[in-house]
């Protein structure tokens, strides 16, 4: 979250008026985050987070917030966008897309901080998405398939500055070796594809929301996964492997990987990798942004993780590989397929 367009006291109380919501106390900027602007508003009967999407279209936004109305209505725990006295879920504010939502009573947890209960909760939730979308039949591809990303890096490779010329000759090596080796007949359906620690609101052990459907579209489950590992099950400068295990317990309890998909495990987590480089290198060198402004979310996070992954650094990966190589349950797929084919 961020706050890029002001919104004054008065404003705010027409807003509440439109929403049928109480007086506003008072408004403040929220800081967090790097993309939209959201803003929290007291009011005499509870707290609402109001949303400026600043880089979404219209249509954009409509098809977002009736992925968050449908996932809801199945009784996934996302945010929900509040209608106003028009039965509109967003409006029109100069030229931008604005939506209100009640504020979710939560807290996120730090990826080094997260228990193993509470990723095997995350790879539950992961996995519930992916099964409850299936009879999700809009939606667009993500906005970050591998086309995508790399229509982005010939965009930014030339621009970065000359002292990362390192780091443009790996994510070239990179980009030619994912080209090659990346899988695309694997499960699909719509992803949320910014699984990160921040995204998630607890209570104790709980998940209570999931946040920033930004990049959800049609993809890969398990890219969505390989970015959750990437984004959680890395602490201290290397994988951790019981916190891996944690997380894919969780998601395979309610949908098995696939061969396929364990096969094709380390080339997604190295795409995931490289899909936040390029896009963390895009949003801070390229994105003209007021600095006192700008949200530095630092590309090297990811650039690091691509090292281990391609094998360049120490990090853990010889563990998870093993752990990849073994966690393929051909009789529990078997199964799982059966009660499939039975429900249909």
């Amino acid at each position: 979250m961020a706050a890029y367009t002001p919104i004054s006291r008065k404003e705010a109380n027409a807003l509440a008026a439109d929403y049928g919501l109480p007086k506003v106390l008072s408004v403040r900027a929220v800081r967090e985050g790097s993309v939209n602007t959201h803003y929290l508003l007291e009011t005499q009967r509870g707290r609402f987070i109001v949303k400026i999407d600043e880089v979404k279209s219209e249509i954009e936004v409509k098809r977002e917030l009736d992925l968050l109305l449908f996932l809801r209505k199945h009784g996934f725990p996302c945010p929900v966008p509040l209608a106003d006295r028009r039965g509109r879920h967003c409006r029109d504010r100069a030229g931008k897309q604005l939506s209100v939502y009640r504020y979710v009573d939560g807290h996120s947890v730090a990826p080094d901080d997260l228990t193993a209960g509470q990723l095997e909760n995350v790879g539950r939730l992961l996995a519930d998405l992916h099964l409850i979308t299936k009879a999700y039949k809009k939606g667009v591809d993500s906005r970050f398939s591998f086309d995508r990303v790399a229509e982005i890096y010939a965009g930014v490779r030339g621009r970065l500055p000359h002292y990362l010329k390192k780091i443009v000759r790996t994510l070239d090596e990179e980009l030619e070796y994912l080209q090659n080796y990346l899988e695309t007949k694997l499960p699909k359906g719509i992803i949320h594809g910014d699984l990160f620690a921040d995204n998630v609101m607890l209570k104790g052990e709980k998940i209570v929301a999931v946040l920033d459907f930004e990049a959800a579209g049609r993809g890969k489950f398990i890219f969505d996964l390989a970015t959750a590992v990437n984004s959680l099950c890395f602490e201290g400068g290397r994988y951790a492997l019981k916190k891996f295990e944690s997380l894919i317990a969780g998601y395979e309890t309610l949908r098995t990987l696939s061969l396929a998909e364990w096969d094709a495990f380390p080339n997604e987590l190295r795409f995931s990798a490289f899909r936040f480089t390029v896009t963390r290198l895009r949003d801070f060198f390229l994105n003209a942004v007021d600095e006192r402004k700008r949200i530095n979310k630092d590309f090297q996070d990811f650039y690091e993780r691509l090292l281990i992954l391609r094998r360049e650094k120490e990090g853990g990966m010889e563990a998870m590989l093993m752990a990849m190589a073994t966690g393929y349950d051909y009789r529990k797929y078997q199964k799982v397929k059966a009660v499939e084919r039975r429900s249909r």
